[in-house]
């Protein structure tokens, strides 16, 4: 079996919801992503998705590097496409677009194999504990409760606040989830999220006051994703686990953080350079005890790598929308992911539904952040006053 080429469509979807945080209150209810088809010349083909922005790399690192290859040598093409990004660095976009490739080898493995990719990896189980996640700056206190009471009536008791704009808003909303969250009939367990948006005092100001009133069990990205003193900082002056890792490419810049002290909790993705890239940095954490979780992906693929880690903790479910095109062999039951046993992954693009979504260019302010870095980040507090433009943003 040889890889023939690589195919990509660029889509854009209504979000379920409005999605927002910190830094872009206002928020978004439209998403763009792309689809990556890797072809074999036996008509077996590797799926992921990647960000807009990938393809102009994605299609250059699949002609140069992996046509003519088996694609069973996952790793060795991995360790490939980072050796030919060496000088401008395993970074941002090549990063990126290197990640989907990776992700749909290891579906085009598995699918190879015949299994799903929960078993190619090594997992003795088919489940793996979710926590809910609104996105949920622009919601109102009725669709906030509503988001999490849905979650809890699978079975989900862990809920992610976006807070960091307004204390007083914040811990009214922090009561709002806790009561909506209880409806799972187990305790609920509460995570905070700022996305960078404080510095490193005004995090630990902050999170003292939520933990007057309510158990947080970790605070994420309390102070920038590279500041490994200010997070530790963070780490010994609160209860709560400090989470950071969403933004790190790879496991280069995980080292700094987990040698300093500076996180509790390390996240990985699908970003975090692939499949393989995560399995790196998971078992990095894993030899300082260490726990990892999960972010989020669409229609939650990332699970099958989650159940094969020893040291995971829970993975995020934002459920926003994108099995409107995407189909998935896994659901929710009282509180898990439970993988089913389609081969590799388990998803699939409805393809009626991606040609209908398929479109030239994205919509503005259809990105994961179309705002930046909001104004004040870091400096000082800049409630939300209404509709987002230029202004908003730092500088």
């Amino acid at each position: 079996m040889k890889i023939t080429g690589v195919r990509t469509v660029l889509f854009e979807i209504a979000l379920a919801r409005r999605l927002g945080d910190a830094n872009s209150p206002g928020g978004r209810d439209r998403g763009a992503s792309v689809a990556v088809f890797v072809d074999t010349d036996e008509g077996v083909t590797g799926v992921s998705t990647a960000a807009p922005a990938d393809r102009s790399h994605i299609h250059p690192l699949v002609d140069d590097l992996l046509l003519g290859r088996d694609p069973g040598g996952v790793r060795g093409h991995w360790k490939r496409m980072v050796d030919k990004v060496f000088k401008g660095g395993n970074l941002g976009i090549v990063s990126s677009a290197l990640s989907s490739i990776d992700v749909a080898l290891w579906d085009l493995k598995a699918k190879v194999q015949g299994e799903p990719l929960w078993r190619t990896l090594g997992a003795s189980t088919r489940r793996v504990k979710a926590y809910a996640s609104g996105i949920d700056t622009p919601l109102s206190d009725e669709d906030l409760y509503a988001f999490y009471e849905g979650m809890a009536l699978k079975g989900i008791p862990a809920g992610k606040l976006k807070v960091g704009l307004d204390e007083e808003a914040d811990l009214r909303r922090l009561g709002i989830m806790q009561e909506a969250l209880s409806k799972s009939g187990k305790k609920p367990v509460l995570l905070v999220d700022a996305n960078e948006y404080w510095s490193p005092k005004q995090a630990i100001r902050h999170i003292r006051r939520f933990e007057e009133r309510y158990d947080i069990t970790w605070a994420e990205e309390p102070a920038r994703r590279w500041d490994y003193r200010g997070l530790r900082r963070v780490s010994c002056g609160i209860k709560a686990a400090v989470a950071t890792g969403e933004n790190l490419d790879s496991i280069g810049q995980f080292m700094p953080l987990i040698a300093n002290e500076a996180v509790d909790v390390v996240q990985i993705g699908s970003g975090t350079s692939g499949i393989t890239g995560a399995i790196q940095v998971a078992h990095l954490a894993y030899g300082f005890e260490l726990p990892v979780s999960m972010m989020g992906c669409p229609c939650n693929f990332m699970a099958h790598l989650a159940a094969s880690l020893p040291n995971h903790m829970m993975m995020e479910v934002v459920a926003s929308g994108w099995d409107k095109v995407m189909r998935a062999d896994n659901r929710i039951e009282d509180g898990w992911i439970v993988l089913g046993d389609a081969p590799g992954l388990g998803i699939c693009f409805d393809e009626g539904e991606l040609k209908a979504a398929s479109v030239e260019s994205v919509s503005p302010g259809a990105g994961p952040s179309p705002w930046g870095r909001r104004r004040g980040a870091g400096l000082y507090e800049a409630p939300f006053a209404g509709p987002e433009d230029a202004s908003e943003v730092s500088g």
